[in-house]
């Protein structure tokens, strides 16, 4: 039995709403503190629906101190208009369309970009404002990143070089203007002289404004010349001038991550070799700092981002110092001489590689070296003469085949000769499964590499049931790093994707089996890392942001928890579930592989039921999948028209039982076939009938908690699909079984049972130092479940438990700018009875139970 003894909101990193505040008020705690003592008092001891063994006399494995760690790339504008405190965009003037961000304002001013005679020649590009003398409140804004957010009571510094061309004084107006065009802050300077000269201000908001712009107004006839322009808080993180945004860099601080890397990510690579990342132009003033298109300005259609550049304003100078200060050890990633495989895929010939490698030995010492060294000194000269103590470097990002370890052992000799203190990460490409995985490992183990770095984006499905992956690696190494990973609640790189409890939870049961194998999976970080609400190009995220706010997602508050309660080591743990499996089912849907497709007179009925029939249908809830696919889904017809690309729409409700599913499909243009889509799980499992594939055949695929690139297919018949002409479909789902017919002859039959998937996750470990006993357990399902606890072999120094517990009523609740800690963890102390006691533990949750043991 347990008894409750009170309840607390944990401290947690970003202040909640209104609403919260008053439910975790002392006086509303007190109440519910009552209530729950009350029923829990009352409770008789029940029977245990499931129960967690840990065997606490047992040795275990250690547990990596660095386990849980944080991974940066610039995507989703989490740099420029992210970290950096910077709101002016194009400051310097050196994108190639020069005033991109800039616009006139005014009737009698002009504005353009010229190079003659700059500042300085590194930065050549500046503005040129001309106005006449009817020029009052003419002149230019600049409208920052998505708008820029200002705070009442905070300072922001204006600097800018300036001259005016005809050596004349003119007095110019820097003003903030909220979107209704309101002056939040002004102040006048005056320009004079034909000599470049340094500009310096500060304004002081009135009010706060998300979508501030900042404009310079010429008060009097003229040319002025501006550049190198910049507008920043200077309540920055630790207050360093043109410094790091605060809050940012604080819920980074408050996940205590043991490891930062960076700078990526595909960045690393670039789509060509001259998009690469090159770690040396990110350093120094930031003036002579070179400017950098962002690939993720242009890699996905569905989410151009034609002003995604990287200014570098947050270089590695900064990344290193960010790793200092939260107490983290910084992880740089180096290119290997190959550009993103997935775009160009260019390569460095093999003995044109030496620049690339020793910029790797000149990376290490600008981290470590001595101040008397070439590149320590110029790290001494940025502010920091102590090394960063650098010890892990990555050589490539998620490279693949022969071309990858032909380039890595030519690294790994110098780097290892030469600095033996840093241990290098390998890669085993972009997938945790398939012929490129395959592929790789076994030349890792014949390299000896000491850490290969491991990448996943995958369903909640896929997490839950990889749990048990590193349970039979070989204990002899290599180390695994998992160093991307997120829980997809659609697919990868799908917009429809989101940062969801059920995806937090699903992340939350692969953490146990990465800490049950904390000796062979030395760290791990969750990817990407933060995303501007307006500004992304892919999600789900760890972090969200606006130009004021920022929050945790439920998956931050998974990371939170497995970083600050993971202890030193593991105790064997065996978990048994009574409970019997769900019953198979899901939704129903249509969908295409390199085809255009119609649908027509779709019903799905269960013991003559019917539960759906496409007169019914509501178009908004119909969940349409595919980055290029164009569906219309109103009317007598579902269509999806482009006649390239995977596409598919779901259709019903995950509840719905095994049933039959009839319709009729027309082709009308394509190499491939229409598909057929039932038993979609909402962990994102689903058996997919491809009709007519451009092999000439019909497949039955079983996408049931499989990564995307793993073969998948269950049965294969020969089979073409004729076009422009309707044909019958119908599927029979009973027991397991799956019975297709297309036009009335019967294609497939075959028993196809839901994948294995464990319902209840837990991990037991120990905490040295703090004399506790931690037990972690995962309930990713509808209903809470009894769960008896048993602490074999353990004695309670004290009857008290520390419980901490991430849940909700909804799977799929999210926080959000309103609701920062909608779904954030809450601590309550509880009485145990002993060792061995009953608790229940809520549906969709992730609970942390501390006990002192002796």
């Amino acid at each position: 039995m347990i008894e409750a003894r009170s309840s607390s909101t944990l401290s947690l990193p970003q202040s909640s709403s209104l609403a919260e505040q008053k439910m975790s008020s002392p006086a509303t705690r007190c109440v519910l503190a009552i209530i729950l003592l009350a029923s829990v008092a009352a409770a008789p001891t029940w029977a245990a629906d499931a129960s967690v063994r840990v065997d606490c006399a047992a040795e275990g494995h250690a547990i990596s101190s660095r386990l849980v760690g944080v991974f940066f790339e610039d995507i989703n504008f989490g740099a420029d208009g992210g970290f950096s405190a910077e709101q002016i965009i194009n400051g310097s003037l050196e994108i190639p369309k020069p005033l991109l961000g800039w616009a006139k304002v005014g009737q009698h001013a002009a504005i353009s970009a010229e190079t003659e005679s700059p500042f300085k020649t590194t930065n050549p590009t500046f503005l040129r404002m001309t106005a006449d003398e009817q020029a009052p409140d003419s002149g230019v804004e600049n409208r920052g990143y998505r708008g820029m957010g200002v705070h009442q009571g905070q300072t922001y510094r204006f600097t800018a070089q300036g001259r005016s061309t005809a050596g004349a004084t003119v007095e110019l107006a820097v003003r903030l203007v909220d979107e209704e065009d309101q002056v939040l802050a002004e102040q006048t300077v005056d320009i004079a002289g034909s000599a470049w000269h340094g500009v310096d201000l500060e304004l002081a908001p009135k009010t706060t404004a998300e979508k501030a712009r900042l404009q310079l107004l010429m008060r009097s006839p003229g040319t002025v010349d501006l550049d190198l322009l910049s507008l920043c808080t200077t309540d920055t993180w630790k207050g360093r001038p043109h410094g790091l945004r605060k809050d940012l860099v604080q819920l980074l601080a408050d996940l205590k991550p043991a490891f930062f890397r960076f700078p990526g990510g595909c960045i690393v690579e670039g789509s060509e070799l001259k998009y690469r990342y090159q770690w040396k132009t990110t350093i120094g003033p930031r003036d002579e700092r070179r400017l950098l298109i962002n690939r993720w300005n242009y890699e996905f259609a569905h989410r151009p981002a034609p002003d995604y550049y990287q200014s570098f304003d947050v270089g590695f100078f900064e990344y290193f110092q960010m790793a200092e200060d939260i107490g983290a050890e910084p992880m740089p990633i180096i290119n290997c001489g190959m550009a993103c495989q997935f775009n160009s895929g260019e390569l460095v010939p093999l003995d044109e590689l030496q620049p690339y490698i020793q910029d790797a030995l000149d990376l290490i010492e600008f981290a470590n070296g001595p101040v008397d060294s070439e590149w320590g000194a110029r790290r001494a000269a940025m502010g920091h003469p102590e090394p960063f103590n650098m010890r892990l470097l990555g050589v490539g990002n998620e490279q693949w085949g022969p071309e990858y370890f032909e380039r890595y052992p030519k690294f790994a000799e110098v780097l290892q000769r030469e600095h033996p203190e840093v241990e290098l990460i390998s890669t085993s490409g972009p997938f945790p499964a398939g012929e490129r995985f395959d592929y790789a490992w076994p030349i890792l183990r014949k390299l000896d590499v000491p850490i290969v770095d491991e990448h996943c984006y995958s369903t909640p499905d896929w997490f839950m049931r990889e749990a048990t992956r590193y349970d039979n690696y070989d204990r002899n190494g290599p180390k695994v790093f998992m160093g991307e990973y997120a829980s997809q609640s659609v697919q990868l790189v799908c917009p429809q994707n989101r940062n969801t409890l059920r995806c937090a939870l699903a992340e939350a049961a692969f953490l146990t089996g990465i800490e049950r194998n904390g000796d062979i999976v030395d760290m791990s970080a969750y990817a990407p890392l933060m995303a501007h609400e307006e500004a992304w190009q892919w999600r789900p995220n760890l972090l969200w942001f606006d130009n004021l706010h920022s929050y945790g997602s439920p998956s931050y508050y998974t990371q939170l928890l497995f970083s600050h309660h993971h202890g030193d080591e593991t105790r064997p743990t065996q978990v048994a579930d009574s409970r019997p499996a769900p019953p198979l089912g899901g939704r129903i849907g249509v969908g295409s592989v390199d085809a255009s497709v119609e649908f027509r007179n779709i019903k799905y009925e269960r013991d003559g039921e019917v539960l759906f029939e496409q007169q019914d249908i509501d178009p908004e809830t119909v969940l349409k999948v595919g980055l290029s696919s164009r569906w219309d889904v109103g009317g007598d017809v579902i269509s999806q028209s482009r006649p390239t690309g995977y596409a598919r729409a779901m259709i019903g409700d995950y509840g719905w039982g095994e049933g039959t599913l009839t319709l009729q499909v027309r082709q009308l243009a394509g190499r491939g076939g229409p598909m057929i889509l039932f038993r979609n799980t909402d962990g994102g499992s689903r058996i997919e009938w491809n009709l007519g594939t451009a092999s000439g055949k019909h497949q039955l695929l079983s996408r049931q908690a499989t990564h995307w690139d793993v073969p998948a297919v269950a049965d294969e018949q020969p089979g073409e699909f004729e076009s422009d002409q309707w044909h019958d479909v119908r599927v029979e789902l009973a027991d397991g079984n799956v019975t297709c017919y297309l036009d009335g002859q019967q294609i497939h039959a075959r028993a196809m049972p839901g994948p294995e998937i464990p319902r209840l996750f837990a991990i037991g470990s120990v905490d040295t130092d703090a004399g506790e006993t931690i037990v972690k357990v995962v309930n990713p399902t509808a209903k809470s479940c009894a769960v008896e606890i048993d602490l074999a072999g353990a004695q309670l120094a004290s009857d008290a438990c520390r419980v901490i517990t991430l849940t909700g009523d909804d799977p799929e609740a999210e926080n959000s700018i309103a609701q920062p800690q909608h779904v954030a963890p809450r601590e309550t102390t509880e009485t145990v009875s002993g060792p061995k006691f009953t608790r229940d533990f809520p549906a969709w949750s992730f609970t942390v139970l501390r006990l002192k043991t002796e």
